[in-house]
């Protein structure tokens, strides 16, 4: 693929809302989607240059803009008093913030908040994953789109395959969940679906595959890479055999759906299809960046400043009516096209994927 350059757009953001009677109840957008997930991103930075997700050059934002861990966990602690159970941090590479296993230990003493969870690239993870877990991470979703060495250094553009493998076992020895992802793309990775299922389930996890979004306005799309859910089950199924839906967990407690053989329901498979199975109207999740904008979908740009309510001196009900103003203009859902068009001007860098 070839490199392209690009840089971070400053999100053009809403001032703060005014403080408003905004009671304690759930987060519920307009669409009476009750929000039970937050997905933080502590850092826009990354150790990988993934040809999918992030140009070769990059320009970061001033670790002054980025929130500390203090504002992190208040602003955690809000969400929480209104209904949020579930918290994953993303980046970047969340791994490459400083000090992570501190930022865990604090959000996992949130009242209310049952699952911590992360989003990896399973570089540095060897390391960190008993530390985490002694933190009180919960679960760990590890990046690996192929299992072949060459090709894992190719696609990441300075990955080590090895690395991350020893990161994924350190993880299940350490006692966390852990699933696996891959973004799915044709004429790079299709041709392991069953390879990556079979490294999944020999070590007892599930498989997760992603299609690929036209984030950063589709610059680092491209249509015929697609791979639409269809197909990777049908990749699946001419494998090991017929898929059938899983039932377990029918509650949406993030994008993916799932299946297991129907041969042996030990081995599933799960596939986040924002392109070709649309899943908006179960949306139970908000995005904030790392430098504190409240994104309430992936697919659009809309967002406000929480750094702003805080910086400004507002108190926790300033910050809540800031969360009720972005839910109360979430969007129905994304308008991704599989021409690369309709998708935001951020990248998936920056937000986490």
């Amino acid at each position: 693929m070839p490199v392209q350059r690009i840089h971070l757009p400053v999100v053009d953001r809403a001032p703060p809302p005014p403080v408003t009677a905004v009671g304690a109840g759930p987060l519920i957008d307009r669409f009476l989607r009750t929000v039970r997930y937050l997905r933080i991103s502590v850092t826009d930075r990354c150790n990988y240059r993934c040809t999918y997700c992030m140009p070769d050059e990059i320009e970061f934002r001033p670790r002054a803009e980025l929130l500390t861990f203090e504002e992190l966990a208040r602003i955690a602690a809000v969400f929480a008093q209104g209904g949020v159970e579930r918290i994953r941090l993303t980046g970047g590479e969340p791994t490459v913030r400083a000090d992570l296993v501190d930022l865990v230990a604090m959000l996992a003493r949130t009242p209310g908040i049952r699952e911590l969870a992360m989003t990896t690239n399973g570089h540095i993870l060897a390391d960190l994953a008993a530390p985490l877990r002694a933190a009180g991470l919960t679960e760990l979703n590890v990046s690996i789109d192929t299992v072949d060495a060459d090709r894992f250094r190719e696609v990441t553009r300075r990955g080590d395959l090895a690395r991350v493998i020893a990161g994924i076992d350190a993880a299940r020895a350490a006692g966390l969940g852990v699933k696996l992802n891959a973004v799915a793309l044709r004429g790079v990775n299709d041709d392991e679906i069953a390879a990556l299922c079979a490294f999944a389930w020999d070590r007892g996890l599930v498989m997760r595959f992603i299609e690929h979004m036209p984030m950063s306005s589709g610059a680092l799309y491209a249509p015929e890479r697609e791979l639409g859910a269809a197909a990777i089950r049908e990749a699946v199924t001419a494998r090991f055999g017929a898929l059938v839906p899983s039932t377990a967990g029918a509650a949406p407690r993030g994008p993916a759906r799932y299946w297991h053989l129907a041969a042996d329901p030990r081995r599933e498979v799960g596939i986040i299809s924002a392109m070709t199975e649309h899943f908006c109207d179960a949306c139970n999740r908000v995005r904030l960046s790392a430098t504190g904008d409240l994104h309430a979908c992936l697919g659009h740009d809309d967002a406000i400043s929480l750094r702003d309510v805080l910086r400004a001196g507002g108190s926790d009900d300033h910050i809540r009516g800031a969360i009720a103003a972005s839910l109360g203009a979430k969007r129905a859902g994304h308008e991704f096209l599989s021409s690369g068009a309709g998708g935001p001007t951020k990248h998936m860098v920056a937000i986490g994927g």
